[in-house]
């Protein structure tokens, strides 16, 4: 966890309603890391948020087939050559025994 907390926005108090078993899981997690209870879940969110960014960022598959099939950020020369390498394996592979 990082644990350096920017507090160039003011910390505003709130209040939340939780099942007893999250509230033992945030005692334990902000126990085990020497952080408050606060402090673990505002690095909970920011890892969240950071992951729903990411995920958004993401291609559609259809994106990422249509992005595979135009090369896949190769160029026609280093394609051939990546075939080339790749049928080269395969030959020797073929013919093991020798």
């Amino acid at each position: 966890m990082d644990y350096h907390m920017n507090y160039a926005n003011p910390l505003k108090r709130t209040s939340m309603a939780l099942d007893a078993g999250t509230l033992s899981a945030l005692d334990s997690l902000a126990k085990r890391h020497a952080v408050s209870k606060a402090e673990v879940m505002r690095q909970a969110i920011r890892k969240l948020r950071l992951e729903a960014e990411a995920e958004d960022r993401r291609p559609s598959p259809l994106t990422a087939l249509d992005w595979l099939q135009d090369g896949g950020g190769l160029s026609l020369a280093e394609g051939a050559e990546f075939k080339a390498d790749i049928r080269a394996e395969r030959e020797a592979k073929r013919m093991w025994w020798e």
